[in-house]
C-alpha cells in the first residue's frame, strides 16, 4: 500500500484530464489477484476495494486486507488498497492501523447533520495518519426505488457537504444502484455537470455494474471519476467457474475451477480500465 493520500493524487489527476479510474471489488482473494493481472495487462491504476460486508465474509478485516496489500505491493502499476462502504467507525481506525490507502466511510444512512458531524471527526483522523477519506451524500441504495428523483444527490447540498467535512472524494446519487445483474441503468448526466461543477472533489459512481460501455463512458465525460465496480465481475467469475464445473463434473481441485473465473474477472479488468480512461 502507498498511503500519504495516494487516492487523492490518482483521482485529480483523472478529474483533470476527464478520465475514469476504476477501483474493483475484491470479495476472495482470487479476486485482488485477478484485478491486478487486469491493471498490469492493461498498463493502468486501479483500486481494490474491501468492503464492510467483505470482512464480515471474512471474519475479520485484517486476513483479506492484509493479503490484499501484499498483491497490490508486488504489482508493477499503481495498486490502492480501499475500504469501502465501512460503517462501523471501529472499522475505520483499524483501517488506519493496517495502513490501507483510503477508506469510504458511508454515513448517508444518517441525517445530514449527523452525516456531517460523524464524517468530518473521521476525515481528521484519517488525514492525521496520511488516509484519504470518501464519503456518500444522496444514498445509493438497491434497485427498488433508486431512480426516483427525490433519492438524488443535490449538487448544493454536495458542495456544503464537502466543505463542512473535508473529504477528499464524494460519492453521489445519480441514477444507478447497487447489485445490478444486468447492464440496463442510466446516469442522469446533466446532474453530474452539475455536480461536477459545484464540487471541487472527484465524484464517485457506485452500482456501476448497472451500466453499459456507452454509459459508463457517458458518465465519466459528464464528470465522474472513480467507478466503483463489483456486481458485473463476480457475475463473470461464477459463470466462468460454473461451466467448467458443468462440463467436468469430477472435477475436485478447486484450482481447476477458481482460476477459470480468476482469468475472466483478469480479462474484464482489463479491457474496463482501458474503456474509463479513454
Amino acid at each position: 500500500m502507498i498511503t500519504d493520500l495516494a487516492l487523492t493524487g490518482l483521482l485529480d489527476a483523472a478529474r483533470s484530464a476527464h478520465r475514469g479510474v476504476g477501483a474493483f471489488n475484491v470479495v476472495l482473494l482470487e479476486h485482488a489477484e485477478a484485478i491486478v493481472a487486469g491493471a498490469e495487462r492493461a498498463g493502468l491504476p486501479v483500486v481494490l476495494q474491501i468492503s464492510e460486508n467483505c470482512v464480515r465474509y471474512h471474519g475479520g478485516l485484517a486476513p483479506i486486507t492484509t493479503a490484499t496489500a501484499a498483491i497490490a505491493r508486488a504489482a508493477d502499476v499503481e495498486v490502492l488498497v480501499h475500504l469501502d462502504h465501512i460503517e462501523d467507525p471501529e472499522l475505520v481506525f483499524a483501517g488506519i492501523d493496517l495502513g490501507v490507502d483510503s477508506i469510504m466511510y458511508d454515513g448517508s444512512h444518517l441525517e445530514f447533520a449527523a452525516n456531517v458531524d460523524a464524517t468530518r471527526r473521521l476525515a481528521v483522523r484519517c488525514h492525521d495518519a496520511g488516509v484519504a477519506i470518501e464519503a456518500e451524500l444522496g444514498e445509493v441504495g438497491g434497485k427498488d426505488g433508486v431512480h426516483a428523483p427525490g433519492v438524488r444527490t443535490d449538487p448544493q447540498d454536495a458542495a456544503a457537504f464537502v466543505a463542512d467535512t473535508g473529504v477528499d472524494a464524494l460519492a453521489v446519487a445519480v441514477g444507478t444502484s447497487h447489485a445490478m445483474q444486468t447492464r440496463e441503468a442510466s446516469v442522469d448526466r446533466a446532474l453530474v455537470e452539475e455536480l461536477r461543477a459545484a464540487v471541487p472533489v472527484p465524484l464517485v459512481l457506485h452500482g456501476s455494474s448497472g451500466l453499459s460501455d456507452d454509459e459508463l463512458q457517458a458518465a465519466v465525460r459528464a464528470g465522474m471519476t472513480k467507478i466503483n465496480i463489483s456486481t458485473h465481475l463476480n457475475g463473470l467469475f461464477t459463470r466462468a467457474l460454473r461451466a467448467v464445473l458443468d462440463d467436468g463434473p469430477d472435477v475436485v481441485d478447486p484450482r481447476k475451477y477458481v482460476s477459470a473465473g480468476r482469468d475472466a474477472i483478469a480479462t474484464e479488468s482489463a479491457r474496463l480500465l482501458t474503456l474509463l480512461h479513454g
